[in-house]
């Protein structure tokens, strides 16, 4: 017998109740960082399409030096707002 069939209730590994168990979901996260590594802007969307548009912006927002002096815009995706940079513009 499995350890499994004598809690079937039961996610082993995380000893959560699995009815209470949060959806994982995919926010997607643009973020314009400076070349010292600090996030310039940084927004925030469930929306995949909203997300790509803001990137393609904050790319073309960015001018040859600051891409030349290391400027970059980021997009990655997390799967909980508590990974989202606290300053972020977050759009439900």
């Amino acid at each position: 017998m499995s350890l499994n069939s004598t809690i079937p209730d039961f996610d082993i590994i995380l000893k959560t109740p699995i009815a209470f168990r949060e959806e994982s979901m995919t926010i997607w996260v643009n973020e314009q960082i400076d070349p010292s590594g600090m996030i310039y802007a940084c927004i925030a969307t469930c929306s995949e399409s909203h997300a790509k548009d803001c990137h393609e912006s904050f790319q073309q927002n960015l001018t040859e030096l600051q891409k030349a002096t290391g400027w970059v815009a980021q997009l990655r995706i997390v799967n909980s707002w508590d990974d989202v940079p606290v300053n972020a513009l977050k759009l439900n």
